[in-house]
């Protein structure tokens, strides 16, 4: 029977796809990593612009804890966020169907509504919106002229 090789740790190297997802979510992970390590100023992990290497860095040596440590409490914080995420956009989800229901069903019967009078009288469509598109434009040069 061979023994089981160690498991590998997801902190021994950091993987690009994992870095990448670091920098993307770095801004909206900033209050959460101050929660976490409030001894560590902000304006140092934003001098970091999103690194991983550099925040594990940063954090492990303005906090006295290992880089393993930190590295391995960032990926937890990026995994949290990530789950985080996931369930709020499948929250929404039901929501955007239910908008997006709600635009066609207004869609289909409001266009009848305003093509019918434009079908019938395009010249006269064609001169209201000529006259709003006059005043729109009155009213923003005058209040060029007055600001």
């Amino acid at each position: 029977m061979d023994p089981q090789p160690p498991a590998a740790d997801p902190t021994a190297d950091t993987p690009e796809l994992t870095a990448s997802q670091f920098r993307d979510r770095f801004e909206s992970l900033l209050p959460s990593i101050q929660q976490e390590w409030p001894e560590v100023a902000r304006h140092t992990l934003e001098a970091t612009r999103g690194s991983f290497d550099s925040v594990v860095e940063v954090i492990a040596r303005q906090s006295g804890r290992t880089t393993e440590v930190v590295k391995q409490q960032l990926l937890e914080l990026l995994q949290v966020t990530g789950d985080q995420a996931h369930q709020l956009a499948d929250s929404l989800r039901p929501l955007e169907e239910q908008l997006e229901q709600l635009l066609d069903d207004l869609n289909a019967s409001l266009r009848p509504r305003i093509e019918k009078p434009v079908r019938e009288r395009p010249l006269m469509a064609l001169g209201v919106a000529a006259g709003v598109g006059v005043l729109v434009g009155l009213l923003l040069a005058s209040g060029r002229r007055s600001a």
